[in-house]
């Protein structure tokens, strides 16, 4: 974008364009999550195993993972307008297809597909953002993009289980088409063209190192749990694979001529210190959001409705606090608004922490209120500090490279915390069981109710039925109380980020 795309913008431009790129975001956000709650009625409608199904997914987060890198090449090369187009068009084409889909061979295909054309919707919203606005603006900015980045993910099962039980699975998919055409129309309006380097080559090889790691990476995570881990001999060559693969991708990154990923990318301090931060926080985002319904669902007993109406909650919390937090990015220090998040998201885990099988609906509503809020005031003022030193040329690979850390450490969070709730499912319930003997009071049959008398075999399976809940409760409250000392971690990182140099309004967003 040229300087005067910055700087001779009227508000209402300004907003025209935030309106149509919003669109696309929300979208594309709404897609990480909305289709897990209609994987059993897929299941049913395809004739498909749990681990078939599970393709419906696994195939879209490995494409959209793939795919995000070179978002900042091909906005370079193609020009940043007409990739937006691209991938709009593609994206809600993909999802008619999908809704659809008559075979499971067809739905993973089309899934594959709009992760293709999704990957670089997010990132390239946000680099539009940080170019259409002058940096004093940049807190505002962030502040719209964080709503739909944030908030599409919390409400898409809220969403999805609303569509699926009142219509049917094929509607979390159908909704994508008022969303495409309108963010269609208003991109093709308003959104200008950047300026295309045609001089920019492609690294093959770059590119396709990174891919396999990436790929082998998220299918060692996706499988990782059914297949046992490293007891599975497909996860041990996932996992020579990925490292590597990344371990030639860096040697090749800092020795190439041309890179694929430009090393000086990394040089700014800010830059890679929000790349290690947002990585954290993509671990406690959907991390959490992927434990609740289980818990809600299979322990508590709530209806799919009801769980969806349970978590919205937490999303009102989300965009409560960007609306305040983008008023005070520049006006105070934003290690300060990333502190206060941290803190308060870390006393919503440790909360969850304590939770019982009892937990009132008021303090399921409160926490998701208070880590809702707090993942706001990390998510907007880290995202402007990120950017606020980095060489306005590097925006597009830039936010690439912030998008695709984020969903990593989605996707090792939602790995390590299912892994720890099967593995501690068992222990506890193998410690409980250890203390079930006829030697202690509490087992007296007399002491017991009738419906758990362990010498009779329907008394027995109730009574391991029960063990069996309160070993997972157990685990579920351990997993939070994991994710309330990763978040506790990223604290001592805020030391490292630098306060910006304030800039001219004026200077020019792009170098290019």
């Amino acid at each position: 974008m040229t300087a005067r795309a910055t700087t001779s913008t009227t508000p209402l431009e300004r907003g025209l364009i935030t309106v149509s790129i919003m669109l696309a975001t929300i979208m594309q956000a709404l897609d990480m999550t909305i289709a897990n709650v209609a994987l059993p009625h897929m299941q049913g409608a395809m004739s498909a195993t749990q681990d078939q199904i599970s393709w419906v997914l696994t195939s879209y987060i490995v494409a959209a993972a793939i795919m995000t890198p070179p978002t900042g090449f091909l906005a370079s090369r193609l020009g940043r307008k007409r990739l937006f187009v691209t991938m709009v068009i593609g994206f809600t084409l993909m999802s008619m297809l999908c809704g659809a889909a008559t075979s499971l061979n067809e739905i993973v295909l089309f899934r594959l597909l709009q992760g293709v054309f999704g990957a670089g919707l997010v990132p390239l919203s946000q680099a539009v953002l940080l170019d259409t606005y002058p940096t004093e603006k940049h807190g505002s900015a962030m502040a719209m993009w964080g709503m739909g980045v944030m908030v599409g993910p919390i409400l898409g099962p809220t969403l999805g289980g609303y569509l699926t039980e009142t219509y049917n699975w094929r509607w979390v998919f159908y909704i994508n088409l008022p969303f495409g055409i309108l963010a269609l129309l208003g991109i093709l309006a308003f959104v200008p063209e950047t300026v295309r380097n045609r001089t920019r080559n492609f690294d093959y090889f770059g590119f396709a190192l990174l891919s396999l790691a990436i790929g082998a990476l998220q299918m060692m995570l996706d499988r990782g749990e059914s297949q046992d881990w490293f007891a599975s001999n497909e996860i041990i060559i996932e996992a020579v694979v990925a490292g590597l693969c990344f371990y030639m991708f860096l040697v090749h990154m800092f020795t190439a001529k041309m890179p694929f990923i430009e090393p000086g990318l990394f040089k700014d301090r800010n830059f890679a210190v929000g790349l290690l931060l947002i990585f954290l926080v993509g671990v406690i985002l959907l991390a959490t959001m992927a434990l609740l319904p289980p818990f809600l669902q299979n322990l508590m007993g709530f209806p799919v409705l009801v769980t969806g109406y349970v978590l919205a909650p937490r999303g009102i919390g989300t965009m409560i606090a960007m609306i305040f937090v983008g008023r005070l990015v520049g006006k105070v220090d934003s290690r300060l608004l990333i502190l206060f998040g941290i803190s308060l998201t870390a006393y919503s885990l440790w909360e969850m922490s304590s939770f019982t099988t009892e937990v009132s609906i008021a303090t399921l509503v409160w926490t998701g209120i208070s880590q809702g809020v707090g993942l706001g005031f990390i998510f907007i003022p880290l995202s402007t500090q990120s950017f606020s030193t980095l060489a306005p040329h590097y925006r597009n690979d830039g936010t690439a490279m912030f998008s695709l850390m984020r969903n990593i450490g989605s996707s090792i969070g939602i790995s390590i915390v299912f892994t720890m709730l099967s593995r501690n499912t068992q222990l506890n319930h193998a410690g409980m069981a250890d203390l079930m003997t006829p030697f202690r009071d509490a087992m007296d049959t007399a002491m017991l109710p009738n419906v758990w008398n362990w010498h009779v075999t329907s008394g027995l399976t109730a009574l391991n039925s029960e063990v069996t809940r309160q070993a997972a409760t157990i685990a579920f409250l351990n997993d939070f109380t994991l994710m309330m000392w990763v978040m506790l971690a990223a604290a001592p990182l805020l030391l490292l980020l630098k306060k910006p140099v304030k800039k001219h309004s004026n200077e020019p967003a792009m170098a290019e």
